[in-house]
């Protein structure tokens, strides 16, 4: 018998089964008595899950990122499923399919990476094309490209989402350069790779998904900023020439605005036609990513509607609970 994957649970049901663990607290309730809280996940999706007297010992038994195997039951809380596990057993890497637990395979973010480098090749300015070489021949770069999330809850949270984040928004961001011939095309592409490069250093997938201390401290705008005028002198020494100051002042000026918003982290407001078109582009697959997500997560099964997300001020529409049910039982075949 197959595994029973986390989009497929309801309410009420025992479960006996392998997940993957992140961002773990022990924790005290009023009474002052320890418990357990932490998420578990596979390739469908996550549930929170709380292990009652808990102790020091059985929260330093495993690590975030580690697997575990957990027995309990299903509830749902504040209109969501959550676990009460009874127990938690740390789990072998060797004893588990690797693949129930990956959203994206190695060779499917190798695709992703191989066509991103054929589109900034194909760019018109020598010096943007020299610039982009200097980011993809940096192997250690890529590297960490390749499994880094695009954020840690909120869109495309999974080794390589940035690859895919990346990848989806270049395809749109080339169909709207074509009907905006105003937008300089190439600037436009290469923004969109640039914008959130800095998440390489900001974010970690290593021990589940966290903000590294320089993700924390400093942020992946000026991480970017940072990286792009390093690549700008190794290119600029590299071409026997520099990288003109325009072009350096509006690929930086499209790093730093890409948020839209003061409110939303951006120093400075889009003030270019290449940095308004990012923004809005990026917000767009930030947010279908994001909303599509919460629709086939949803354990709500008997209603056409999501549970109310506060972050969103909204409920979702599903469509029927057969639509529903459907579409559950395909995202979860393996």
């Amino acid at each position: 018998m197959g595994r029973r994957f986390v989009n497929q649970l309801g309410n009420q049901e025992a479960v006996n089964e392998t997940f993957l663990a992140s961002n773990k607290q022990l924790r005290s309730n009023r009474n002052g008595n320890l418990y357990l809280m932490l998420e578990l996940a596979d390739n469908s999706g996550s549930i929170g899950a709380r292990l009652w007297n808990a102790n020091e010992a059985t929260y330093q038994s495993f690590q975030n990122g580690d697997f575990v195997r957990v027995e309990g039951t299903t509830q749902v809380y504040q209109g969501a499923i959550q676990l009460i596990a009874s127990r938690i057993t740390p789990v072998s890497r060797d004893e588990v399919r690797l693949e129930e637990f990956m959203t994206l395979t190695s060779g499917q973010v190798e695709v992703m990476i191989d066509r991103i480098g054929k589109v900034l090749g194909e760019m018109q300015d020598p010096h943007l094309r020299a610039l982009a070489k200097a980011f993809l021949d940096d192997q250690e770069l890529m590297r960490h490209f390749a499994v880094t999330p695009a954020g840690v809850k909120h869109h495309h949270a999974y080794p390589g989402g940035l690859v895919e984040h990346v990848d989806r928004l270049m395809t749109v961001a080339a169909r709207v350069a074509d009907c905006y011939p105003q937008i300089n095309r190439d600037l436009l592409l290469f923004g969109v790779f640039l914008h959130d490069i800095g998440k390489v250093q900001e974010l970690s997938s290593e021990h589940g998904l966290a903000y590294t201390d320089q993700g924390q401290l400093i942020g992946h705008l000026v991480i970017a900023v940072q990286m792009l005028s390093d690549k700008i002198r190794e290119t600029g020494a590299r071409l026997e020439e520099p990288i003109p100051d325009e072009t350096r002042l509006r690929l930086e000026h499209m790093i730093v605005s890409h948020h839209g918003q003061y409110e939303y982290g951006s120093p400075k407001l889009p003030m270019t036609l290449e940095a308004i078109a990012l923004h809005y582009l990026d917000n767009l697959d930030a947010k279908i990513e994001c909303f599509d997500r919460l629709i086939r997560d949803d354990r709500n099964s008997e209603s056409a509607w999501t549970i109310y997300h506060p972050s969103l001020g909204r409920k979702l529409y599903k469509g029927s609970p057969a639509e529903a049910d459907d579409s559950r039982q395909n995202e979860a075949s393996p």
